[in-house]
């Protein structure tokens, strides 16, 4: 299991380089269709954070930080804590916040500690060929991860089994929600949300550990 996650996070850092070279520090750079639905997407993991400030959070899988400005927008004195597996994406994040004296970016494919919160978004959806099985494993892999690494709460998104089969692409991920709903509610904690209704061809799970 260790050999197979560790092949797939340096195929996940090789796609993502790659599509920063391509599109730069934008939505399309972290592979993302435009800036609207990437808003979206981090209103809705945002709900797990339950403060309007003093906080800490955990971004894994954080690209070039972009979701650091949605949080500086909404939110005050927090500290943010991002990691990537990809060198260029921590690189452009570094350069891109170098005068923050609240975030922290580091090329990890977990957190150093851990922090109230833990966001994971996007992560799940290009499997690189990959079956089901395989990619299934990783998803679960990476929960674990947010689970340990959170003291308060964590949330993450996937792609949706109930997208329109004709829109559906071999290469991406669609997961079944209500499998990942079972499976956060039964290991990690009582209270878990299940977000379903936001317009997106996805859903996010929101886990509270100490409600």
């Amino acid at each position: 299991m260790g050999n197979r996650i560790n092949s797939i996070l340096s195929e996940v850092a090789d796609y993502y380089s790659a599509k920063l070279a391509a599109h730069g520090e934008t939505p399309c750079g972290v592979d993302w269709n435009g800036e609207d639905s990437q808003l979206l997407r981090f209103k809705q993991l945002s709900k797990v954070i339950e403060q309007p400030q003093g906080f800490s959070i955990n971004d894994l899988g954080c690209g070039y930080g972009a979701l650091f400005d949605y949080l500086d927008a909404h939110y005050q004195d927090f500290a943010y804590n991002g990691c990537d597996v990809s060198d260029d994406m921590i690189h452009a994040a570094n350069a891109r916040y170098s005068s923050n004296h609240n975030t922290r970016f580091a090329v990890a494919s977990e957190p150093a500690g851990v922090a109230d919160y833990g966001i994971a978004s996007g992560i799940f959806n290009v499997r690189l060929g990959r079956n089901d099985a395989e990619w299934s494993d990783y998803l679960e892999a990476t929960i674990n991860v947010l689970y340990h690494s959170s003291q308060r709460a964590f949330a993450f998104n996937c792609l949706t089994s109930y997208s329109d089969t004709g829109k559906m692409r071999d290469y991406l991920y669609y997961a079944d929600p209500c499998h990942w709903f079972d499976l956060c509610k039964r290991r990690y904690s009582p209270h878990v949300a299940l977000l379903h209704d936001y317009g997106l061809y996805e859903f996010t799970i929101l886990v509270r550990k100490n409600p």
